[in-house]
């Protein structure tokens, strides 16, 4: 698939972007045990916060795609024992090498902001802040609002690939028992909706996950009835009933598969949704207003940052817990 043009900025953007970077430099404020400005006065006079937004611009300006793949990083993280760095290490029985976790990355930039960092501050800033800042990062030059982050997380020391299959959500989860899901997790159903439409609005997904309802939905022999005919004709081309390598946008909305916005709901309230949950978070009565809502409003654009912050704070370690890794890849 031809690789599609990085998102530029504009120049108002960049000022707010500016002044965003200055207030890094400022803020200290504490939210429970995590705080905004946490690395203040802890790097030298490096703002760590701006040396990795410059490592994932480059990284985003070369490849637009990799706003997708953190919001999958952070999201895979956060939902395993918490937001704690234990799908970065490697291992025979990993979280990283279970199927619900095949493809999630992108692995070597998180290695690429700790490698500059332990260059300038050795031991000081955790792998699952990295991550928690790189995503803000990318949702940022992909459209999103800026929105400030928490920090103060350590790293976890136990990473299990049976942790990962049992709280990673399938693609055909129903709304009820994804909303218990989150619960558990202290997210609300709102919240649910927004990380679900956040991290759906940007990235493909494989022809595998589709095949179901383009040609045997719930074993009919036929395609999901709520499907767009539109949508249908288009999938159904890119990924035929014989099978196929390809990916699909995960937002159907044409120009805006890399931006994060709310096009996405625009997009399932006419059927084109991708996955068997997006399709039903459009349609089910817990689910459907909060839908609604955001494709009518511009109240995505304030509320997605809100919703990523409180997936930032689930099942933390700080103080004393875990430890600062000097390789995100292995235990220190």
């Amino acid at each position: 698939m031809a690789r599609t043009r990085a998102i530029r900025t504009s120049s108002s953007s960049n000022a707010a972007l500016a002044v965003a970077l200055l207030l890094m430099t400022l803020v200290g404020q504490s939210y429970g045990q995590l705080q905004l400005g946490f690395y203040i006065g802890k790097c030298g006079k490096n703002n760590v916060e701006k040396v990795i937004f410059d490592i994932v611009k480059q990284a985003f300006d070369r490849d637009n795609r990799v706003v997708a793949s953190l919001l999958r990083l952070q999201f895979h993280d956060c939902f395993v024992r918490g937001c704690d760095a234990s799908v970065l290490l490697d291992g025979r029985g990993s979280e990283k090498v279970a199927s619900g976790n095949i493809g999630v990355g992108p692995y070597d930039l998180i290695d690429a902001c700790k490698d500059s960092l332990e260059q300038i501050c050795p031991g000081v800033v955790s792998c699952a802040d990295i991550i928690v800042i790189a995503t803000r990062v990318a949702v940022f030059l992909a459209g999103g609002r800026w929105y400030r982050v928490e920090v103060g997380r350590r790293d976890g020391v136990i990473s299990l690939a049976s942790e990962a299959e049992a709280n990673l959500p399938a693609s055909t989860i129903s709304v009820p028992n994804a909303i218990d899901v989150f619960r558990r997790r202290g997210l609300n159903t709102q919240d649910f909706v927004l990380l679900l439409g956040g991290g759906h609005t940007v990235g493909r997904i494989h022809c595998s996950f589709v095949m179901e309802r383009l040609y045997n939905f719930q074993r009919s022999r036929g395609s999901d009835p709520t499907m767009n005919p539109t949508t249908f004709s288009s999938l159904s081309t890119t990924c035929p009933r014989s099978g196929s390598n390809n990916f699909v946008f995960a937002d159907q909305t044409r120009g805006s598969e890399f931006k994060v916005d709310k096009a996405f709901y625009q997009a399932i309230r006419q059927g084109k949704g991708i996955l068997p949950i997006d399709q039903e978070i459009a349609r089910h009565p817990r689910t459907a207003g909060i839908v609604r809502r955001l494709s009518m409003t511009g109240d995505f654009t304030f509320e997605f940052p809100r919703a990523m912050v409180k997936l930032g704070r689930v099942g933390v370690l700080t103080g004393k817990q875990g430890q600062i890794r000097s390789n995100c890849r292995r235990f220190n």
